[in-house]
């Protein structure tokens, strides 16, 4: 019911808000960019209250969720001195997830990287910074999660061996060489797949994985979201967070962990700032700074576009990563193997941590060093940036300049090293 409630106001207020956005983007084009340069010009330009009633419309308009993934909006991008066009091209689709290739035109023979987005309540292009950056020196493909509430009920079940599969069968895709760079949550995932594919001798296990803001052992240090998980049975959030899909969508009948549900509960933890953000922005609209007004825009068309988790996939991740902590404990099975990241040695391991994350805290990437013990020492790198957040860790100025140059150069080392070329035979991992 709450599904449905939700999907009823939301189409109820659409035609308000788009007429709000009409209605913005007219006085927009009407008033002049800046504050007024005397009152003659505010009242030519129809003056503060005109500017009041854009701002108002704008900040409503803004103020709504949308179910579809934003543009990537990478077209270009430098790499070796050369400016090189992008072309997003998909290499495989299966009904839950696309695996994109970013293609640069002209560019030389580079690592091929497959980055994997968090299924958390977001589309992948919430990692676009990470993606830019990584495409600078690499050959970037990433998995382009779908939203749940699209795909249709006869697609079946999509859990946690599900997103482990999906992952060995894109870097089998790839081919051997490859490496896999992991952010937050599928941390879990990323490692179980590159543990089953050594295990299983697979010639196209990567050369390299780096886990970044990963949730591997929730025992450490943990954080408040740490706590939410541990303070109900996993019963409770099956009857409180997980909701059928209405009748008037795609995927009607599927049970989900709605995106708008996981939104709430960010934006309840930090209610005030998100206030404020918000006061902000409508003073700045008013005030015609509208320039000053972009990032902030900018962010919130990202962070409202939200996507649904299979119920599946969501508690199971809940009740095996953030639980029972299965993983380090040595009991992570999956389908009918137990995933031993013992098995791990041709593969260099980099784990990445941020000193104030407060999702993921310092220690608990770390402990993969400790269950990946196959891994020479040599070929083992931690690194916790200090000064940064979870967002920090894969997003922003540090991620660029200081983690992001540790990460290339563990990559390119590994892409060269002997010792990684992988022989083996191809194992059955479709999902």
């Amino acid at each position: 019911m709450l599904y449905a409630a939700y999907q009823a106001h939301h189409a109820a207020l659409a035609p308000w808000r788009a007429a709000a956005r009409s209605l913005a983007d007219t006085l927009h084009h009407l008033l002049p960019d800046g504050p007024a340069q005397s009152s003659l010009d505010e009242l030519l330009a129809g003056g503060a209250l005109a500017r009041s009633v854009q701002a108002g419309c704008d900040v409503f308009a803004r103020l709504a969720l949308t179910h579809h993934r934003p543009a990537y909006g990478i077209e270009r991008v430098t790499s070796q001195g050369r400016e090189h066009a992008v072309v997003e091209e998909v290499a495989m689709r299966t009904p839950f997830g696309t695996l994109l290739r970013f293609r640069k035109d002209g560019a030389p023979g580079q690592p091929r990287v497959l980055l994997v987005a968090p299924m958390s309540g977001h589309f992948a292009t919430l990692l676009r910074d990470t993606l830019r950056t990584l495409l600078q020196d690499h050959d970037v493909y990433l998995t382009d999660w779908h939203n749940a509430r699209d795909v249709p009920l006869g697609h079946g079940r999509f859990g946690l061996d599900d997103h482990t599969a999906h992952l060995m069968r894109f870097l089998e895709h790839m081919g051997p060489g490859a490496h896999l760079v992991a952010i937050c949550q599928p941390c879990v995932a990323a490692l179980s797949a590159t543990a089953l594919m050594a295990q299983d001798g697979h010639p196209a296990q990567p050369r390299s994985l780096v886990l970044m803001a990963g949730p591997i052992d929730c025992r450490v240090n943990p954080t408040e979201v740490n706590a939410l998980a541990t303070r109900k049975p996993l019963s409770w959030f099956e009857e409180h967070m997980v909701h059928t899909v209405p009748w008037t969508l795609r995927g009607a009948g599927r049970r989900v962990y709605p995106g708008f549900v996981q939104l709430s509960a960010f934006m309840s933890m930090n209610e005030a700032r998100h206030r404020q953000a918000f006061d902000e922005l409508y003073r700045r609209v008013a005030a015609g700074l509208h320039g000053d007004a972009r990032a902030t825009q900018t962010f919130y068309e990202e962070y409202f576009a939200v996507a649904d988790l299979p119920a599946e996939f969501y508690l199971e991740t809940v009740g095996k990563v953030f639980q029972t902590f299965d993983l380090p404990r040595g009991c992570l099975g999956w389908r009918d193997t137990v995933v031993d990241p013992r098995a791990i040695r041709r593969t260099a391991l980099m784990t990445v941590e941020g000193e104030r994350d407060d999702i993921c805290s310092v220690g608990q990437t770390v402990a993969a060093q400790d269950l990946c013990t196959g891994v020479r020492p040599s070929w083992r790198q931690h690194h916790v940036q200090t000064g940064v957040g979870h967002y920090g860790v894969f997003s922003g100025k540090r991620w660029q300049r200081e983690i992001y140059p540790r990460v290339r150069e563990l990559i390119h080392q590994a892409d060269q090293a002997p010792q990684f070329a992988h022989k083996g035979n191809m194992a059955n991992v479709a999902p």
